[in-house]
């Protein structure tokens, strides 16, 4: 690893100004990853963590891992190859995601590993020993990925469950030319058109919080209230019916109705369980911008994370809720006691400064472009 990429800094060339703007969107980058990770644990625990010892990831946050390093070996491939299909590279990631889990490793190595190398599953990832372990269900997922040699449209099954939407979330980081992204990759193994729908809608507000300009404004309890989290979801909810994407009024309408309640009868848990009733995708979205921006201040994230795992099901609401917070606030904000102690935290920081340098510079190079970084190859193979 280069010294420049064990600092987080661009590359040489780049000025101080460049510099500046690069750790901001770090900043934002690794507070939604991590903000994820935070409120997958912290849900899936109801809120109860034990007072001492490492905090263990859910598989909403492993796929996740997994979702953003398929991000950056698909950018790869597009700059040296001149061609990428993103979708099939980010299923080549959760396919190393459940070799690494012990499904299905013989077809896995079939389907990618037909020369028998010994390095596969290959890139930096797949090493991390807490990836293996079992932290949860994803099923919908595993039943698709068990019937990847039929091929991509005959994988997914009918299922609309949350990790269709918790899982591409880091998808949000690539901007709004790549917010379509989210819903093929959502489609992969969840059939269901609602599933899709919201797992593209929530990284269009995803990136519009991470795009959010600062707190502004007078006190009180109203939109404009000086909290940009509140500003940003709004930001994003308007720009929905004109982005492009698969909306119906319905699903507006609902959407917009959870920020509304948010500032009109905000922390109220059996709201939240109207708005969040099941795991499934929909449901994670609307408990999620709902608990989101009911504590939306930069000291409220805990207790934002504590109430979003009151939800029927507290790991996908909080997942996202965490996510939507962390964007906003960035990495400084997250309560440094949780983050410390939790597995993957590194892992999460790492693919999140990554994400980023790869979006804004590059370090393998291109086709054409010498490598500023020799071992970035290595760590993201580009196929």
């Amino acid at each position: 690893m280069s010294p420049a990429h064990e600092q987080g800094l661009a590359s040489p060339s780049h000025g101080k100004d460049h510099h500046r703007r690069l750790l901001r969107r770090q900043s934002r980058v690794r507070g939604m990853m991590l903000g994820l990770a935070l409120g997958d644990t912290l849900g899936g625990a109801r809120g109860r963590l034990p007072d001492a010892g490492p905090l263990r990831a859910g598989v909403s946050t492993q796929l996740a891992c997994f979702t953003a390093e398929g991000v950056i070996r698909a950018q790869v491939r597009g700059n040296h190859k001149g061609i990428c299909y993103a979708p099939g590279v980010v299923l080549h990631a959760y396919c190393r995601w459940a070799y690494l889990q012990g499904i299905e490793t013989d077809r896995m190595r079939r389907r990618w590993n037909k020369g028998g190398a010994p390095s596969w599953p290959d890139g930096w990832l797949a090493r991390v020993p807490a990836l293996a372990e079992r932290r949860g269900s994803a099923p919908a997922t595993v039943t698709a990925l068990s019937r990847v040699e039929e091929g991509e449209e005959r994988m997914a099954g009918a299922s609309r469950g949350c990790h269709a939407l918790t899982r591409g979330l880091p998808i949000a980081v690539t901007g709004p030319q790549g917010i379509a992204l989210s819903g093929a990759v959502a489609a992969l193994t969840h059939g269901d058109g609602a599933a899709q729908s919201a797992a593209a809608h929530a990284a269009l507000l995803a990136h519009h919080c991470l795009t959010a300009t600062g707190d502004a404004g007078p006190p009180g309890p109203s939109l404009h209230s000086g909290t940009s989290v509140r500003e940003a979801l709004h930001a994003g909810v308007t720009a929905l019916p004109s982005a492009g994407l698969p909306l119906t009024g319905d699903e507006h309408g609902r959407i917009a109705a959870a920020l509304r309640n948010a500032l009109d009868d905000p922390a109220d848990v059996r709201r939240l369980a109207r708005l969040a009733p099941d795991a499934t995708a929909p449901a994670a979205l609307l408990g999620g911008v709902y608990a989101a921006a009911s504590c939306p201040d930069r000291a409220g994230i805990r207790a934002a994370l504590e109430f979003a795992a009151q939800a029927p099901d507290g790991a996908s609401v909080a997942c996202v809720a965490g996510a939507l917070l962390g964007a906003v606030h960035g990495v400084e904000a997250l309560p440094v006691d949780l983050a410390g102690r939790h597995e993957l935290a590194w892992v999460v920081d790492t693919l999140a400064r990554d994400l980023v340098l790869e979006l804004d510079d590059s370090p393998s190079g291109s086709e054409y472009v010498r490598a500023w970084d020799p071992h970035w190859w290595d760590r993201y193979p580009g196929w």
